[in-house]
This record gives C-alpha cells, structure tokens and sequence, in this order.
C-alpha cells in the first residue's frame, strides 16, 4: 500500500489543507477510484472507507489484488471545517456558495480540440489516447482558490480510473444509487450486492458532478465520433448514497463494504469467486422518472411513508399540519415506484421538496438533481 499526499491551495495565512489518497495493488491491470463524504457531512461513506480500507490491506497481503484500487476517505477537508454553533456544514462551500458536488470540469470540452486527429479503429487504442488527453489537458489547468485546487486533485486522481465510485448518503433514505444508463449492464451486479432500494438512471443530470464528469465524457465522445471510431465506456461511474445521514454503524459499514469487495472480485480486480448475486429488488427507472413532492403550505411535517417503500399512485407520502387553523393537507404520490429519499426536517416551508418517488416514466427534463 502507498500513501499520497495532494496539498490544497492555502486560503488564507497561517492554513493548509489536504487530501490523502490510499493506493493498493501491483498496478498493471483495472484502476478502480473510491472516495467518500464529498459532502463533508455526510459521513457514512468515511466509516465505509475505514472498513474497506483494511479489506484490502489484507487482500494486498494476499496477493489477491489485480490492479490498482485508490481509496480517498476524506475527500473533502474544506467542508470539515465548516461548523457553525456546533452543526457541520458541508454541502456547500461558505464562501461562494458553490456545492462540493458540482461544476467539475468537463472532460469532453477538454479534449474535443485535440483527440479527433489521434483516434484510430482501434477502440483500446482510442481509450488510451483519450486518458492522456484528459492528463495533458488537467495538468495544464492553474486553480486559483482553495475549491479549485480541491476538485482539480480529485479529478486528477480519477480520471483514468476504470471504476468510479463516489460514496454519499441522502437525508433520510434507502440505499439507492445513480449512474449512466450506458453503463447500466456494468453497475447492475453492485447495485444487487449492495441491496439497492432505486436505481437512478442519467446520461447528463445537469451541474457536472463528479460521478457524470467521468461517465458522460465517454458517451459524449462516443455521441461525437461513434460512427467513425470506436469508443468505449472508458469509465464505470456511480454515486451511492448509503442510505442517511444518521446510518452511520459498524454493521452497515461491514456489510457495504464487503459488497462492494465483492463487486470487485466480480469484475475479476480482486482474485477469487464472488458471492451469489442476490436478486435486485427494484428495476432501474429513469432519473428524469423521478417525482419530487413539494409541500403546497408551510406546517408540521407527518410523514407517512418510510424511505424504500414502494407506494401506487395515490399513495399518502406525508401530512402537513397547520396549528394555527387546524388544517391538514395529505401529499400523496402522483406515481408508482419506490419512495427512495425524503427530507429530514419536520417543518415544511411552502415549495419545500420534501420527498422522491422513483417512477418508471421519464417526464422532467433540466436539471434534475437537487441543489
């Protein structure tokens, strides 16, 4: 194992941050990047990662690892550091606004003026020149903030990476996952292991995150010179959200952790015969499928339906109570799909989302992620 040390742009006298990243394996074969709590608060996938971490460590020792598997628990130190009278704030960076999970650089837009004269008819070919493409063109970016430099390093530690897999949680809710529908015969098997509730399906969400960023630049390319060159599906990107903020234990971080062991070992980067796959209960829908439910009044906030329950059209999702007038009004569902995530406030303000319903129909388009 080889630890690295990428240091951040100092924002001010007298600081200095971070970022470490954990390198197991010989190399040579699968490159598979895994990196938590890039909403710094959002802490599951940080207990997940020190699980993981000692997994592999004893694989290494095994010889079982067939390539390389990169592993950044703490993938955003800015964040950590962001409390305000004792609550961690780490969704959006204080001083601009801007959410840790959006605006990466687009790895497309980068390589579109160089990589057309270099690609040939052979498609493991036109993979490497892509990859060195994004290297040459990452390396010659200059961040000038602190949040700049924090998403150049992790792009630059991912952006070859075969395997992406970005570890967040939601509020309140079942694990459920998002990913590229090109990649969908990929990222099934690890959905199975890991017992996914919803499986969220987007080519281009909108805002650039940092799964899309490594998924999308292939499929735009593919989109581009697909009928000339052959491109592959140069990077398997996925977001898993493990479940809620509160789910922190050492059993769930056991049992992700395996499954995500053993979507390894299924894709042949650790060796060895993987577990059964289990059956996935609940067919991936499309993201642009899924129905916010938005609070029409402000009140208290009485759910009524528990995240990962599937619910029919017409299903009450939650009331709101009005004190002051004693009126209640009932949100029900306007589709039929699982009820993957909610809010975890009690006290609904007017236009407040408070819940998703994964449908199976797309029907919105935009942006399609949350702020």
């Amino acid at each position: 194992m080889q630890t690295l040390t990428h240091p951040l742009i100092s924002p001010t006298l007298g600081t200095a941050r971070n970022l470490t990243s954990f390198h197991y394996g010989p190399g040579g074969g699968q490159k598979i990047y895994i990196q938590s709590s890039l909403h710094a608060d959002e802490l599951p996938g940080m207990l997940v990662s020190w699980a993981l971490r000692r997994k592999l460590e004893a694989l290494e020792a095994a010889g079982k690892i067939q390539g390389e598997v990169v592993v950044v628990p703490v993938a955003n130190p800015i964040g950590l550091n962001q409390h305000f009278l004792g609550h961690l704030s780490g969704r959006f960076e204080t001083n601009t606004a801007q959410n840790f999970n959006r605006n990466f650089h687009d790895l497309a837009a980068l390589v579109l003026p160089v990589i057309e004269a270099r690609l040939t008819d052979d498609i493991d070919h036109n993979r490497k020149v892509i990859r060195t493409a994004m290297r040459e063109r990452l390396d010659a970016l200059k961040a000038e903030t602190e949040l700049e430099s924090h998403r150049l390093a992790l792009q630059k530690l991912s952006y070859d990476a075969d395997v992406v897999l970005d570890l967040h949680c939601d509020w309140e809710a079942a694990m459920h996952l998002y990913t590229n529908p090109d990649l969908w015969p990929e990222v099934e098997p690890l959905a199975r292991y890991l017992e996914s509730k919803a499986s969220l399906l987007a080519l281009n969400s909108v805002g650039n995150p940092f799964d899309e960023i490594h998924s999308f630049c292939w499929s735009d390319l593919r989109g581009r010179f697909g009928e000339r060159f052959p491109i592959p599906n140069g990077s398997v990107s996925v977001t898993i959200e493990l479940r809620s903020q509160r789910d922190v234990s050492y059993e769930f971080a056991e049992h992700d952790a395996q499954a995500i062991i053993e979507y390894l070992t299924h894709r042949g980067v650790i060796a060895g015969t993987p577990a059964p796959l289990p059956a996935l209960e609940f067919a991936a829908t499309p993201l642009a499928g899924a129905e916010p439910i938005v609070a029409p009044i402000s009140g208290v906030l009485v759910y009524r339906t528990e995240p990962g329950t599937w619910v029919d059209v017409g299903h009450p999702i939650a009331d709101i109570v009005d004190p002051l007038t004693d009126r209640v009004v009932t949100l029900k569902s306007g589709v039929a799909g699982v009820m993957y995530a909610r809010h975890i406030t009690r006290f609904a303000t007017a236009g407040l989302e408070f819940a998703r319903i994964a449908g199976a129909k797309a029907f919105r388009s935009g942006s399609l992620l949350s702020n």
